[in-house]
């Protein structure tokens, strides 16, 4: 897997457990080893912007998924045919929400910000949480996903 992180937020972050993080979540979703994804981390004003444009709401948010190609829930996953290498897209990232985000959810902020880019990933891959029934596939599965992160996550 290709997978770059563009740190653009001026805050120090953990960029290597997040490439393994991508990289263990796109594993265990079935995609194809040749795939590209970026994860771009930024400030407040940055995030702000972009949420206003590609969202139309207010003020900033703590993800934002931009696919690429276009792919389907569980595509990626079937056993059928192997999946064709694919340009998954962006996921941007916003440590100063997803600091306050942690705190009030009583863990670090790195543990948010891997939540965030799981997400985010589920997102590119055509997952969404609109419908109740979507809501729950896509949480579930991110939180099987995560667990099985916790469970092989270098120790710092």
């Amino acid at each position: 897997m290709s997978i770059e992180v563009a740190n653009e937020s001026g805050t120090d972050i953990d960029e290597g457990t997040l490439v393994a993080l991508a990289g263990h979540v796109l594993g265990k979703l079935g995609i194809n080893p040749l795939a590209e994804l970026s994860i771009l981390v930024v400030d407040e004003a940055a995030m702000t912007a972009l949420h206003e444009q590609w969202m139309g709401e207010p003020g900033p948010t703590d993800v934002l998924a931009f696919p690429m190609d276009e792919l389907r829930p569980h595509q990626a996953r079937s056993e059928e045919t192997a999946p064709d290498p694919a340009l998954l897209g962006d996921v941007v990232l916003c440590p100063v929400v997803a600091a306050k985000q942690a705190a009030e959810a009583g863990h670090s902020t790195q543990a948010e910000l891997e939540l965030l880019c799981t997400h985010g990933i589920l997102h590119l891959l055509g997952y969404d949480h609109a419908e109740p029934e979507e809501h729950a596939e896509m949480f579930g599965l991110q939180g099987e996903l995560l667990e099985s992160w916790r469970e092989v996550r270098p120790k710092p």
